[in-house]
């Protein structure tokens, strides 16, 4: 207990004692200004680390190397002549799903379905940013769609019940426009629609929103794009 009582202590010590890094030398300085221009940059400090440096834009605060090619900001490491995000990328690559994890069986196809090109999406029938993906999806060509119908009730009370009626429905994807864009309300189911088992597959790839997409590749992505966004996208470009 002693032993934990002194790590406090020394680290509130350490925390009032702390204070800003030097400024960096002009050369460092100008050679950041130039690199990144788009930030209007106040001051530029030497940070704890060494060959980081702390760029004062205003009142927040990022982060450098040396030479201004690269930039952290809320959490994440850019690279500045290619403006890539390289941790969204990095993101991405460890969370790639296995396609033949989903059970395609249960999806509503769409799209062009002789498309080498494939995309899964996750949607809720009542949910607006996925509303406004299905548009996106009417222009987006060259690619085969399996939608899997995952609503969330806690969000959307409603959506189960639509969500099993348009499964129902003789013409799925047809009814799923219907529902989604037309505000039109369906009648009641009259079979049994996978719903349980789609949820039991997003739980376990831990997918917890809609609208999630899934390249054919295997990369996620959550939140909606426009049709070229959401095509360049899919092509890795």
């Amino acid at each position: 207990m002693r032993i934990f009582l002194l790590i406090i202590t020394m680290l509130f010590a350490s925390q009032a004692m702390a204070t800003p890094g030097a400024e960096a030398d002009k050369a460092t300085t100008d050679r950041i200004k130039k690199a990144i221009p788009s930030l209007t940059i106040d001051t530029v400090r030497k940070s704890p680390i060494n060959g980081l440096y702390e760029l004062q834009v205003d009142r927040n605060i990022f982060y450098s190397d040396k030479n201004g090619e690269h930039l952290i900001s809320g959490g994440h490491i850019f690279e500045i002549e290619s403006r890539r995000d390289l941790t969204r990328e990095r993101l991405e690559e460890i969370n790639r799903i296995d396609w033949s994890t989903l059970p395609v069986d249960k999806a509503i196809v769409s799209g062009d379905k002789n498309a080498t090109l494939k995309l899964a999406v996750f949607t809720d029938p009542d949910c607006p940013y996925c509303k406004k993906l299905e548009e996106e999806l009417k222009n987006l060509t060259g690619v085969k769609v399996y939608t899997f119908l995952y609503p969330l009730v806690q969000l959307h009370p409603q959506s189960r019940a639509k969500s099993e009626a348009i499964w129902c429905s003789k013409d799925q994807h047809g009814m799923m426009l219907k529902v989604m864009l037309e505000k039109f309300v369906p009648e009641k189911a009259t079979c049994t629609a996978p719903i349980d088992e789609i949820s039991a597959i997003a739980h376990k790839l831990n997918i917890n929103g809609t609208p999630t997409m899934i390249a054919g590749d295997g990369r996620i992505a959550s939140g909606g794009k426009d049709a070229a966004s959401l095509k360049a996208w899919l092509e890795n470009k």
